[in-house]
């Protein structure tokens, strides 16, 4: 039986280019009109599950995300940098999920992955910063958790021992397995692809993308397995309904203001003290500083 090591992953929009269309009239994100990304500190803990990889023998990273059909381009991101295989939850009913649907969804599906030793995913992302969907997973599945993961100290099929950042300092915290562990970006990055693995996976994809592409899958699939990534609904991981979606998440989003920065004016100094001075006042009196 394999180690088995699942990667919790996100696309998420790309914040850095952020539109005034990116939110919908119910309060949910209009991803179709962003661009998107892996998530950042997503990417840290795929690093941090390879290296486990590299210690354990027969062990096996699979990269586990929830989205639409597109989010299947961060599997393949995965799959190029080392990870063995990957699952999408995708599915209609699906939509709108908060992060207590969203965990839920998660851990229905790490159970039909079962037994599985190891989870990693970001602290948070960069599209909510709510760093809530790992702990609550850990929370549902009723096994241990480590926040801030910043260093893999040692591991081996019973016990995984890591350094975790915090505020004022560091802990270094041992856990039996199986864990689940929420890393951190003070974390090392992730390697970059390997050209073999981008070789090998560059035509991996689903079922729904080769129908949309209206091509012939059944011989790509028969003569190369490796390439099929999985797609799970709701009956396929056994969820129920009720607890997921708009209908199970109790956050909603009652407003929404877009806020766009603007320089109004400049102002001009010179290397005179009463500039500087005046500047000074002036920040201050505007509540800017101080």
């Amino acid at each position: 039986m394999s180690f088995k090591i699942v990667v919790l992953a996100k696309q998420v929009p790309d914040t850095a280019n952020v539109t005034q269309d990116a939110m919908k009239e119910d309060g949910t994100v209009n991803r179709a009109a962003l661009p998107v990304i892996f998530n950042p500190e997503d990417l840290h803990a795929l690093e941090m599950a390879l290296r486990v990889k590299e210690k354990i023998n027969n062990s096996e990273v699979i990269l586990l995300t929830m989205g639409p059909v597109r989010a299947n381009e961060i599997i393949r991101e995965a799959l190029y940098r080392g990870a063995d295989r990957g699952y999408l939850l995708t599915d209609r009913r699906f939509a709108g999920s908060d992060t207590l649907a969203t965990s839920y969804a998660l851990s229905m599906a790490i159970k039909k992955l079962s037994p599985v030793n190891l989870i990693f995913t970001g602290r948070q992302a960069i599209d909510g910063d709510t760093a809530q969907v790992g702990p609550q997973t850990a929370e549902k599945l009723g096994i241990p958790q480590i926040t801030y993961a910043e260093e893999l100290i040692d591991v081996n099929t019973s016990n995984i021992t890591i350094k975790r950042r915090l505020d004022r300092g560091v802990e270094i915290i041992k856990s039996t397995l199986p864990c689940l562990i929420t890393v951190n970006h003070s974390s090392p990055r992730c390697r970059f692809r390997n050209a073999k693995l981008v070789m090998k996976y560059k035509k991996a994809t689903s079922l729904s993308e080769l129908q949309e592409r209206n091509e012939d899958y059944y011989d790509l699939f028969e003569s190369k397995p490796y390439l099929k990534i999985d797609e799970w609904g709701v009956e396929d991981i056994n969820a129920d309904i009720k607890w997921l979606g708009l209908s199970g998440s109790p956050t909603k989003v009652k407003k929404i203001e877009n806020v766009v920065f603007k320089a109004k004016e400049n102002l001009i100094l010179s290397d005179n003290d009463n500039d500087i001075d005046s500047l000074m006042k002036t920040l201050i009196n505007s509540h800017i500083i101080g």
